[in-house]
């Protein structure tokens, strides 16, 4: 009969059925957040609150990414859906750190890139992260080293260096977010990456190259003849 709460437990049990046999491949975004929040709330048809919060944030990605305070603005969502969101997050951005962490960065970059826009392109304040690598180029550090407003991150350069130290790394790429999604270098962004290039030559540390990731795409450097 319409309601029966038993045609929401067969809905529920396809749904994880057809999961499981692809994999996810070929579901609609709105089928995975339902997923996620079937986990979360249970004896509930949760079809239409995942389609509510696909059009609020805009995507899959939008929706994993969104903070927990956002989240919690979405009538129905509560603690525990919130912690599964975050979870999906959390795993997606380890799995992209452990392709890049203690292995050759330069020979990998794809995955680099890949692993800085999980981790920064989505974040509503501007951090500053920088890449320690050892004599063979290989990733042996990953720091947030400042965190900023959305749209201005105090960077020192012999805070930069000294940790560099501290680390004995012998070559360092420096990575910071633009929130607005625009990944164009200011001419802070410029004038601070001289600084940091100028001191870190002194005492033998190289800097490979300055990445700014935004939403729209990022921008290297080192490409454009910045470094």
């Amino acid at each position: 009969m319409p309601g029966d709460p038993s045609d929401n437990t067969d809905h529920r049990q396809r749904l994880r059925t057809r999961f499981m046999a692809t994999r996810g491949q070929g579901m609609p975004d709105y089928e995975m957040i339902e997923l996620l929040l079937m986990g979360a709330i249970p004896r509930r048809d949760v079809k239409p609150l995942a389609k509510q919060m696909l059009k609020l944030f805009g995507s899959y990605e939008g929706v994993i990414t969104a903070s927990p305070e956002r989240l919690r603005e979405v009538d129905g969502v509560g603690e525990v859906a919130i912690s599964m969101i975050k979870l999906v997050e959390a795993t997606a951005l380890r799995l992209s750190q452990s392709k890049v962490l203690n292995r050759p960065i330069l020979s990998n970059w794809r995955a680099l890139l890949d692993y800085c826009t999980a981790a920064m392109a989505h974040a509503k304040t501007e951090q500053f992260r920088i890449l320690f690598l050892d004599r063979k180029n290989i990733l042996m550090a990953d720091e947030v080293q400042q965190q900023g407003t959305i749209d201005h991150t105090p960077v020192y350069p012999r805070e930069v260096i000294k940790r560099a130290l501290e680390l004995h790394a012998s070559a360092l790429i420096l990575v910071h977010n633009h929130p607005s999604g625009d990944p164009t270098p200011s001419r802070g962004d410029i004038e601070m990456t001289k600084d940091i290039v100028e001191a870190a030559k002194k005492l033998g540390i190289s800097v490979h190259d300055h990445l700014v990731i935004g939403r729209k795409g990022h921008v290297s450097f080192k490409s454009l003849g910045l470094l």
